[in-house]
């Protein structure tokens, strides 16, 4: 039976960074408000004059192509995980494959929130899993910065800018993607969305006025709702898989809060040695911080590592993913 393996990764974040100090000159809040609250001491932001999420996920291209000796026309299948594309259209996807010389690939954006790289990583895994492609990049990815209101102190601590690509690649081994749990339930609609910019509210004076452009959240609402259903997600994927605690080798939670992370962990059973955590340098990237962690930590990974994957997202998306890796460090 064909499976898709992870054979690569990279990642790229800018290097700017926004400081929990330089959030106090903007808002009223502390550093110490800050890391008690969701465990971020920086996060990354993207700049300059019409650069958007493709610069993130250029340079992470380019790194996994190199590293796993690919060549672009190789390439058949470009999946990008964002919710901040560059433009409405053309892809994002399309954009990162013209950008690394990709020829030979269809390309699309997906969109699931915080959810989107495990969403495009199950959708990337079953084109290999048909048999007609061989190898399918995946991309998770956020300029999260640039649909950040900097005056609005509950969110705007909260999001920083990354993206990462992995590559699959069909195995017969036991390897690779083992099993997914992915939902969506539309209760989250009113409590994380962006009002404006899309077709029910195209942008205008009026909704630039508004503030309507930026990332719209209602915390508590949000947070109940994660704490519950990505810790009960993560703990249904190591039940239906028959894992214990000692067989997971890593947890690679969505980076968006730390006390989130935290109970996912503890509902597994799992001591904080084997949880991915890296919120506090980049803080919540969206679709990107899975494949950030996971190229952050790339050279501690071995073949055969039993990783499980979750993240919770607006929609409400949520969702995990249990893998064997697919190589070990080079």
């Amino acid at each position: 039976m064909i499976k898709a393996a992870i054979t690569g990764i990279g990642a790229w974040a800018p290097e700017d960074i926004i400081t929990n100090e330089d959030i106090a000159k903007l808002v009223d809040t502390s550093d110490e408000w800050i890391m008690s609250r969701v465990g971020i001491k920086e996060r990354r932001v993207l700049k300059g004059e019409g650069r958007g999420t493709s610069v993130m996920g250029i340079k992470a291209v380019e790194e996994l192509l190199s590293k796993t000796g690919t060549k672009p026309e190789e390439i058949e299948v470009v999946i990008f995980a964002t919710t901040t594309p560059d433009y409405a259209f053309p892809s994002t996807a399309s954009i990162v494959a013209e950008g690394v010389g990709i020829k030979n690939a269809f390309c699309f954006d997906l969109q699931g929130a915080c959810s989107g790289f495990i969403f495009a990583l199950e959708t990337g895994s079953n084109f290999i899993r048909s048999g007609s492609y061989k190898k399918v990049i995946v991309l998770g990815g956020d300029k999260m910065t640039a649909i950040t209101d900097y005056e609005d102190r509950t969110t705007c601590a909260l999001f920083g800018d990354t993206a990462g690509a992995v590559l699959l690649e069909p195995t017969t081994e036991d390897l690779g993607i083992k099993d997914a749990i992915l939902h969506t339930d539309g209760v989250g609609i009113p409590h994380l969305h962006m009002k404006g910019g899309g077709s029910a509210y195209p942008a205008s004076k009026e909704t630039v006025e508004k503030k309507m452009h930026y990332v719209y959240q209602e915390g508590q609402a949000v947070f109940k709702h994660a704490v519950s259903k990505m810790a009960d997600v993560s703990a249904e994927i190591m039940e239906r898989n028959h894992l214990t605690n000692e067989d997971v080798a890593w947890f690679v939670p969505h980076q968006a809060n730390l006390r989130i992370i935290d109970a996912a962990a503890k509902r597994m059973g799992l001591s904080s040695d084997k949880v991915m955590i890296n919120i506090q340098k980049y803080g919540n990237s969206s679709a990107g911080t899975i494949p950030t962690c996971l190229h952050e930590w790339e050279s501690k990974l071995k073949k055969g590592d039993n990783i499980i994957l979750a993240a919770f997202g607006a929609g409400f998306t949520w969702g995990s993913i249990y893998l064997k890796w697919g190589y070990d460090p080079k």
